[in-house]
């Protein structure tokens, strides 16, 4: 069976202060340049995803490929994925336990 996760629950639905002051920060300014930047790549890979599909169903050799290794590398045989939101539950008790 799957290990339970750990959920934070905010107690009488308040935030504490310190995340108060961190909401309240000034939001960032995004340049002209960034913006156009992320419209670029977010305008491309929606041509590669289209592309993509489309070589799928057709079956051409034309188009993007997806990337599959053919032979998987052995030292990555056991390999499991981390679950990121378990590893920082983990380590916010721990520090909890450090400091009591």
């Amino acid at each position: 069976s799957p290990a339970q996760k750990l959920v934070f629950n905010r107690v009488n639905g308040k935030r504490p202060p310190l995340l108060l002051q961190q909401i309240s920060a000034p939001e960032e300014c995004y340049t002209l340049a960034h913006e156009e930047n992320v419209r670029f790549v977010y305008e491309a890979w929606q041509q590669v995803e289209q592309q993509l599909d489309g070589s799928r169903s057709e079956e051409s050799a034309c188009g993007p490929v997806q990337y599959v290794e053919k032979t998987p590398n052995p030292g990555l045989k056991n390999f499991v994925p981390i679950d990121l939101e378990e590893w920082w539950a983990q380590q916010f008790l721990a520090k909890i336990e450090n400091c009591s």
